[in-house]
């Protein structure tokens, strides 16, 4: 069972960055929200250097999928810089630059305040889950904010609600009882249903509109 979690979980977020990629290449957006974005890079890049270049002996595997993650969101942050200005109110476009580079600075100060307040393994888990508890939501904020649903499909959203439940389950269940990651890992299945349903709900009217 805990294999089946840990290879569930690592194919559904793989789906979810390749059409986050994709759609956001497509449609010419960014898909991701910005502050999920710079959480989920900054995480990523830091436990790679910690499996990979810190303690590789403590790592294995998952430091080369964080490192191929920490790619895929490299690509993100590109459509972000590319297509994310347009979503700027007008007033504040000319300061997208500088508050976007604060914002991923601010988020890579939060992502080491975890890693050195904690040890490895546990800074690991407690910010991931915050962090998709805090995606869960903005994802559900840019759904109602953005005009249309470009760059969000329901497969994209689909996987990242199975995602977080299937290591919501190990961690939280199946390999000892952990309240804090139950928590954030409910948190996350609500918003993240509550995402798939507003989704669908705004494809089908589009579709009727078409």
């Amino acid at each position: 069972m805990e294999l089946f979690l840990t290879l569930l979980s690592g194919i559904a977020w793989t789906i979810v960055y390749i059409e986050l990629i994709r759609n956001g290449l497509k449609d010419k957006t960014y898909a991701m929200p910005l502050f999920a974005l710079g959480l989920n890079f900054a995480w990523e890049v830091l436990y790679s250097v910690n499996d990979l270049v810190i303690d590789p002996a403590g790592g294995g595997v998952q430091g080369y999928v964080n490192l191929v993650w920490a790619c895929c969101d490299l690509i993100i942050v590109y459509t972000y810089f590319k297509y994310g200005k347009k979503y700027f109110p007008k007033a504040a476009k000319k300061y997208f630059i500088s508050f976007s580079i604060l914002a991923f600075a601010s988020c890579f100060a939060l992502q080491l305040a975890f890693y050195f307040s904690f040890p490895a393994i546990p800074a690991a888990q407690y910010s991931a889950f915050m962090q998709n508890a805090a995606m869960s939501i903005l994802f559900l904020v840019m759904l109602f904010q953005r005009k249309g649903t470009e760059g969000q499909t329901i497969l994209m959203a689909i996987a990242k609600w199975i995602g977080t439940l299937a290591p919501t389950l190990l961690m939280g269940l199946i390999q000892e009882t952990n309240v804090y990651i139950l928590i954030c890992g409910a948190v996350c299945s609500i918003f993240d249903l509550l995402y798939i349903f507003f989704l669908k709900q705004r494809k089908a009217v589009k579709n009727q509109t078409v």
